[in-house]
């Protein structure tokens, strides 16, 4: 048989390796998922009764629920117990509480753009407002106030 042939022929052969073991990898990464716990789907079924397009995340320290109640899209957390931990929505600029809006003109960072505004309820019962704010491509930050507008802390984003 010629050399080029027998070239063809492994390289077939690696090839054909290739597929099989990126399949076995491909199943080995689907079993690393965990099933959802039914004390929190329970959890969140007596939180959110009338939610609806509910898809979960396994975010290894918490379970993330996303969905829809009153046409908004939600983001809820729980535990692997079931206790609820926190729920995120996304607001407009316009639905932004003058308080927000007003510790946010008193900060540092006024000149910064604003990209994101998320309305976060803690289960201490605690309110916070994260805007995620651009002064350039490189500079991001998140800003998180508390619902008096007192700006609680900032964070470098990636």
């Amino acid at each position: 048989m010629p050399l080029k042939y027998k070239i063809m022929r492994m390289k077939t052969v690696f090839v054909t390796i290739l597929i099989i073991a990126s399949l076995f990898a491909v199943n080995s990464a689907d079993a690393q998922i965990r099933k959802i716990p039914a004390e929190v789907t329970d959890a969140f079924k007596v939180k959110y009764p009338s939610a609806n397009g509910v898809e979960w995340k396994d975010k290894l320290t918490v379970f993330q629920a996303n969905f829809l109640l009153d046409g908004e899209k939600y983001e809820a957390k729980f535990n692997n117990t079931g206790d609820w931990q926190e729920t995120e929505k996304n607001l407009d600029q316009e639905k932004l509480p003058a308080a927000i809006k007003d510790g946010f003109s008193k900060s540092k960072f006024t000149d910064w753009e604003q990209k994101q505004i998320t309305y976060i309820e803690k289960k201490d019962g605690a309110e916070q407002y994260r805007i995620l704010v651009r002064k350039s491509d490189i500079e991001k930050k998140y800003l998180f106030f508390d619902k008096s507008g007192k700006l609680i802390r900032d964070a470098i984003t990636l």
